[in-house]
């Protein structure tokens, strides 16, 4: 998932997308009237629809408003919540999915089948141009749901998908439905736990397959909140305790998501005690966060993964050997104890250390600091002069992404500069179109816990975040050989094969690994954040 804070890309991975400009325009006058309520500081998100919601910050809020089929305990294993079963074949190809009765959405319908299925084939239909659709590719029917362009004259040539629902997805009852998959996938059951998986109610369509206009803007979900009001963008969100929800009730009974550009502005506050969850301190209150915050400064695991993505549809970075020669001019070790104060660590790998199947230094020497090697082979390369570095200021990644050009100034003799823009989906929308933004400043949270979230959607010819263009058949191939092998274990090793590819291609330069490193008032207790970068909702409680 797309992180945005220190950010999630990482998105929030850490997300890692920091920005810097003015205060949360949020009110907390709302929040006076009701006093077992907290506020919580997050970035503005993307969306807010679920099939379209792949960043942290958007993520977040969907965790309050729905109840996900599965979440994963603390050995990232998962166990159902909204489904009562969930079982498969031999094959892990048909998986059934037996939902928990009694549940309703906060506008009082009964959650069925029926709003899985229309869900997921919304998800699905190639035309909705969802940001999450790649997640339901393995899905039976998949292929049939995308438009076609034959000629390769654009998406405005192309010909209508021949279906519309995916043939996998078939009911049983009101409460009992089966996915059968293309092919069969032993970890299928974490892949349901993600965002894009969630229901919709029949009052999120304005027609058979057709979503309400306003859906967005005031999302009904099944989860223990109910928004309050609308989205006020680039301000707040709030939400309130849907009364006698079933399944596990937070201790809260409200939550203001207040939006801000600043990760600043949003430390300011924190201190002041006018914000009780900071989900990232900023780079520069690092240093002074214990002093500010005492015991409420807080650390834990995180699974972010941060790293600079190459435009390889641009001419200047195809040269694998000008990949290369700028990942060996920078210095991990000093970046993230100068500018991190060690509270992240060099990345010398593609997969997170969190899940199973990481392998330390798969990049190898490609990944080592040698900057005479770096300018040998940069200059032999015929590298570009000008270095570009586009990140978003939402995010507070400017010191970092500064000092890292200063030390590929210092490596290769070329100009390099940071360039800011406001907002982490401002960034994205140049990046899908192909604008020249140079390298790309992303992070990557992981929506679920398996070497393969971290392969596929980065790295994959038509994966849903493969930003940089990068295709390699090999890769893609031992990708699908791992989703289809018997078990979790006989597929990490292809998924491990495939990583190796990477390390030699160099599609984007591995930076850091994260971990949560974040703050909360005296007002609120028992403040935990998961390997998702999320802060658990069930845990959160106000203070004695």
């Amino acid at each position: 998932m797309r992180g945005n804070g220190p950010w999630k890309m990482a998105a929030g991975v850490a997300a890692i997308a920091l920005l810097a400009a003015g205060c949360s325009s949020g009110s907390s006058d709302d929040d006076e009237t009701l006093p077992n309520t907290i506020s919580i500081g997050i970035a503005e998100p993307e969306s807010l629809i679920p099939t379209n919601t792949t960043e942290a910050n958007g993520s977040q809020v969907l965790s309050s408003l729905f109840y996900p089929l599965v979440r994963f305990d603390e050995k990232s294993t998962p166990y159902t919540v909204a489904a009562e079963s969930i079982t498969h074949d031999k094959a892990n190809k048909v998986w059934t999915v037996r939902l928990r009765s009694g549940f309703t959405f906060s506008n009082g319908e009964p959650v069925t089948a029926d709003n899985y299925i229309n869900a997921w084939n919304y998800g699905a239909y190639g035309p909705n141009a969802q940001l999450a659709s790649y997640f339901f590719s393995r899905i039976d029917g998949y292929a049939q749901m995308q438009s076609v362009d034959p000629d390769g004259d654009g998406p405005e040539k192309a010909e209508q998908p021949k279906a519309k629902k995916l043939t996998g997805l078939r009911k049983l009852n009101s409460t009992t439905f089966t996915v059968t998959l293309s092919a069969g996938f032993a970890g299928w059951e974490s892949v349901m736990g993600y965002d894009a998986f969630l229901p919709l109610p029949k009052a999120a369509f304005a027609g058979d397959g057709v979503l309400a206009e306003s859906y967005g803007e005031a999302p009904i979900g099944n989860g223990p909140f109910k928004i309050k009001g609308k989205w006020q963008h680039d301000s707040q969100i709030q939400v309130e305790k849907v009364a006698d929800f079933k399944g596990t009730v937070p201790k809260v009974d409200g939550i203001t998501w207040k939006i801000y550009q600043d990760v600043g502005a949003a430390y300011a506050d924190l201190v002041a005690g006018n914000l009780d969850v900071q989900t990232k301190i900023p780079i520069e209150s690092l240093a002074s966060a214990s002093g500010d915050l005492g015991d409420r400064l807080q650390k834990s695991p995180s699974s972010s993964f941060s790293f600079v993505g190459f435009p390889i549809y641009e001419k200047e970075f195809q040269s694998r050997d000008v990949r290369r020669a700028l990942s060996m001019a920078i210095n991990r070790e000093e970046m993230t104890e100068q500018i991190f104060l060690g509270s992240e660590s060099p990345a010398t790998s593609f997969v997170s250390p969190v899940v199973e199947g990481y392998k330390p230094n798969t990049c190898g020497e490609n990944c080592e600091y040698n900057p005479t090697k770096a300018k040998q082979l940069y200059t032999a390369a015929n590298g570009p002069r000008d270095i570009k570095i586009t990140y978003n200021t939402d995010g507070g990644h400017k010191a970092w992404v500064d000092a890292m050009c200063n030390q590929i100034k210092a490596s290769l003799g070329v100009n390099c500069t940071g360039v800011g823009e406001p907002k982490f989906a401002d960034l994205l929308k140049k990046v899908e179109k192909k604008q020249s933004v140079g390298l790309i400043r992303l992070g990557w949270l992981m929506d679920y816990p398996l070497m393969e979230n971290y392969l596929g959607p980065l790295y994959s010819t038509d994966g849903s975040s493969n930003y940089y263009g990068y295709s390699n058949p090999a890769f893609d191939s031992l990708v699908a050989e791992g989703s289809a092998a018997p078990t979790t274990a006989a597929a990490e090793k292809k998924w491990q094969e495939a990583e190796a590819i990477l390390a030699n291609d160099m599609p984007v330069i591995p930076l850091r690994f994260g971990q949560n490193v974040f703050g909360h008032s005296e007002k609120v207790t028992n403040v935990t954040m998961d390997l998702f970068q999320k802060v658990d909702i069930y845990k959160i409680e106000i203070a004695d």
